[in-house]
């Protein structure tokens, strides 16, 4: 008899980037001192949850944070572990890598609101923001909803539907704040936009019959069990 299938996602740890308040899509800046210590304790607190097999974003943030993970991990050597381009975060086009307060500038605005908070107030939809995005991005890299939408998609689905076909269990999946956030507003579009989610914070959905269910979001807690358990060495 199968077992659930379900997807541990987690944001990858704090970045340069997070820390200096740039936008980080598809450009890319290595975990932080403070970021891979905070990775380090959700390791020691996942360390006893049997994974299935696990997975990353290629994008090298993603990688070390799932690298970490799995070296605290007390089974980690053996378990499978591949990346995946379709799980990465959104990309900003000319906006990649400039200072957060470009992007939620300048989007808003686009949109014919005041600032970000009226934005947000106003539950923008996600394809609002992506048009906005293509609008403001001068270098025409940024990627229609559509595209956007496809890749996300298809990316959780098939390492959900792939595990459930081979008996189901647990996938641990290491991917970004934006992406997870869209995923789960694809599940569920009665959702706000979950932006504020935690580097680090485990997002839980099981997976049945096809069909995605949203456990728990942005879920700290793993951290702080490895956080008691690191006092006990």
């Amino acid at each position: 008899m199968n077992e659930p299938t379900t997807l541990y996602i987690i944001r990858h740890g704090k970045t340069m980037f997070n820390t200096i308040g740039r936008t980080q899509g598809w450009s890319d800046t290595p975990l932080t001192k403070e970021g891979e210590e905070v990775i380090h304790y959700l390791g020691l607190g996942l360390s006893n949850t049997e994974f299935k097999e696990a997975y990353s974003s290629d994008s090298g943030r993603a990688m070390q944070t799932a690298r970490i993970i799995l070296h605290e991990h007390s089974n980690g050597q053996a378990i499978p572990y591949g990346t995946d381009s379709r799980i990465r975060e959104w990309c900003f086009g000319s906006l990649d890598g400039g200072y957060d307060g470009e992007l939620w500038g300048v989007v808003p605005r686009i949109l014919a609101f005041k600032n970000y908070e009226d934005m947000m107030t106003n539950r923008i939809s996600y394809k609002d923001l992506a048009d906005a995005i293509i609008a403001a991005d001068t270098a025409n890299w940024a990627e229609p909803y559509e595209k956007i939408r496809e890749r996300v998609w298809s990316g959780f689905e098939d390492i959900a539907h792939h595990r459930e076909k081979d008996g189901g269990g647990n996938v641990m999946i290491v991917s970004h704040g934006l992406t997870i956030s869209f995923l789960m507003s694809l599940i569920d579009d009665s959702l706000p936009m979950q932006i504020g989610l935690e580097n680090g914070s485990v997002t839980k959905l099981i997976y049945e019959n096809g069909k995605f269910t949203i456990d728990t979001v942005n879920d700290t807690h793993y951290i702080d069990d490895g956080r008691r358990i690191s006092t006990q060495y």
